[in-house]
C-alpha cells in the first residue's frame, strides 16, 4: 500500500526521499519533501470501515514513535532543528485515498 500512497503523493507534488525508513525504535512509511517541508508520512489501509477509519489508527503512541524516528532521521542525515518538518497521514479505505497534511504536531 505504501507504493500506491507514494504514487499519490508524487502526483500531488511530493518528492519521495525514502520508503520504510527504520531505526531501532520504529519505522516511518515514507519520507518526502513537499516544498520547504521534510514530511514524514504514515500510511494506513483498511479494506472497509468496519474497523474504523484508517487514520484513526495513528493514535498518540504511534505519533510518539513516528516523532522519535523523525528525530533519528534528522540526526543521521545531519539536518538541524531549523529544518521545517511536517507529519502527514495517508488514509486508504478500499480504493479511496485521503491525505491529511499536518495531521499531528511533533511530540518530544
Amino acid at each position: 500500500m505504501e507504493k500506491k500512497a507514494a504514487a499519490y503523493l508524487k502526483e500531488h507534488g511530493y518528492e519521495i526521499l525514502e520508503m520504510n525508513y527504520r531505526c531501532r525504535r520504529g519505522e516511518v512509511d515514507i519520507v518526502a519533501r513537499d516544498g520547504e517541508y521534510l514530511v514524514f508520512v504514515e500510511v494506513k489501509y483498511r479494506k472497509n470501515a468496519a474497523a474504523g477509519a484508517p487514520a484513526e489508527a495513528v493514535d498518540y503512541r504511534k505519533q510518539q514513535r513516528i516523532c522519535y524516528v523523525a528525530g533519528n532521521y534528522l540526526m543521521t542525515h545531519h539536518l538541524g532543528s531549523e529544518t521545517p518538518v511536517r507529519f502527514d497521514v495517508v488514509s486508504v479505505l478500499d480504493d479511496r485515498i485521503t491525505l491529511y497534511q499536518n495531521a499531528f504536531s511533533y511530540i518530544g
